[in-house]
């Protein structure tokens, strides 16, 4: 049995269960892509959600031990770095004041890589794309925003050629998802968290990526 792990920030999160002894996954899209592997390969993976709301890449990185490696994953996918631009941006929340520059969002996630792969040398890993769409938050900083997302994908982009790893590209299926439904509130909630139909097309660019390096 093969164990897959989700990790990352709210967009993973989504309402999973804290305690260890439940494998509850949330509401979200590990939810979407364990029903399918289940439904199509009975007994054959073992899944953990790690996901924790809030976090950047700092904060995934110094838990590294206990969420990551800990588990032994054969395979893991990680989506994490709209924290790190959202927390500059929120200031309407004071804990949020506390972003992660590009510069050092780099520099985090390659630390993350090189030690996850040296424990786990034989582990797959997935970088699932930062994004952001339109909406009710977004709007009002949207340029701003968005170069600053585009600017962490970026970076992850290149940890992922880095290391060879599988990279997920999600904003241009936002993007075009936008374009055919330009409604603000039908993809993600406000510009970051996904809605149902946000979490089904993450789903779906999940499993496809796995299809690949399974």
């Amino acid at each position: 049995m093969k164990t897959i792990l989700f990790q990352g920030d709210s967009i993973t999160d989504c309402g999973r269960s804290r305690e260890r002894d439940s494998n509850f996954p949330g509401n979200g899209y590990p939810l979407r892509v364990i029903g399918k592997l289940d439904f199509e390969n009975p007994g054959e993976y073992n899944f953990y959600n790690r996901g924790i709301g809030g976090n950047r890449s700092v904060d995934v990185y110094a838990r590294i031990k206990v969420d990551i490696i800990n588990l032994k994953p054969d395979v893991m996918s990680i989506l994490v770095g709209v924290n790190d631009v959202w927390h500059d941006f929120n200031t309407q929340i004071e804990a949020y004041k506390n972003g992660v520059d590009a510069t050092k969002y780099c520099m985090i996630y390659d630390m993350l890589m090189g030690e996850v792969l040296e424990a786990l040398p034989d582990i797959k890993i997935m970088i699932m794309e930062p994004y952001v769409t339109h909406g009710s938050f977004t709007d009002d900083v949207w340029e701003d925003f968005r170069r600053e997302v585009v600017l962490r994908a970026e970076k992850a982009k290149l940890i992922a050629e880095k290391y060879n790893l599988k990279y997920v590209p999600l904003q241009k299926a936002f993007d075009e998802a936008y374009e055919k439904y330009p409604v603000n509130g039908f993809w993600t909630a406000e510009g970051v968290h996904p809605t149902p139909a946000g979490h089904e097309l993450i789903a779906r660019e999940w499993l496809r990526a796995f299809d690949e390096i399974k």
